[in-house]
């Protein structure tokens, strides 16, 4: 019996996570697809390859029994994600985990709910991704390494062995970083930097190599 699955927000992530629900779907039908709900009015009945957006978020109300996949998170936005996602009227139990089909996971790797893992991904040995996190396509994540929770990963990410990152960080896509490397909570990481030492928590660094060009004041 296949499970019912509310996505939020209309955003870019929640689209893309739709993309790996359909490929779920198309191997054993697991859920079964409400809709998306969204907070701004001036998308309600818009839609994603045939899936709409049917309102806010108190149809959570209505769909009592539904689960929920919430991917909100930007470059511009990513340090809101917890409070965003801490104010969605719902028990933790609620939460999905939604992982495509192609990804590559350890039988030891950890992945937490309300975290989405696109296609291609590979989560290796000892890995453990924390709750609300998003990790975009073609990115591996290598042995022992930590993603905190709230984290968001772009495509094309290299994380080598034992990297710890902290909650609430964004990696820019295409980003490479050496083994034993510490991102501190909050940091951003830009696109396609190398990270060769330790990120402290809540800068901005870019670069090959990765350098903190400011603090991150949101």
């Amino acid at each position: 019996m296949s499970g019912r699955l509310v996505l939020f927000p209309f955003g870019g992530n929640a689209r893309e996570s739709l993309m790996s629900v359909f490929a779920i779907n198309e191997k054993t039908v697991e859920w079964e697809i409400m809709g998306f709900i969204d907070d701004d009015r001036s998308l309600h009945g818009k839609e994603c390859c045939g899936i709409k957006v049917l309102g806010g978020r108190e149809l959570l109300k209505e769909f009592p029994d539904a689960q929920i996949i919430a991917v909100p998170g930007s470059p511009t936005n990513y340090l809101r994600r917890k409070n965003i996602l801490d104010s969605l009227p719902v028990d933790k139990s609620r939460f999905a985990t939604i992982i495509h089909p192609s990804v590559g996971r350890s039988p030891d790797a950890t992945i937490g709910y309300n975290t989405i893992i696109m296609s291609n991904v590979v989560i290796s040995c000892g890995v453990t991704i924390g709750n609300h996190c998003v990790i975009l396509p073609n990115t591996v994540v290598s042995h022992d390494s930590a993603v905190g929770d709230y984290c968001c990963i772009g495509s094309n990410v290299s994380i080598s062995g034992s990297v710890h990152i902290d909650p609430s960080c964004y990696i820019g896509s295409g980003t490479k970083i050496r083994e034993d490397i510490s991102i501190g909570s909050g940091a951003l990481v830009g696109l396609g930097s190398n990270v060769i030492s330790d990120i402290p928590a809540g800068v901005i660094a870019v670069g090959s190599p990765a350098k903190v060009i400011r603090k991150n004041n949101d």
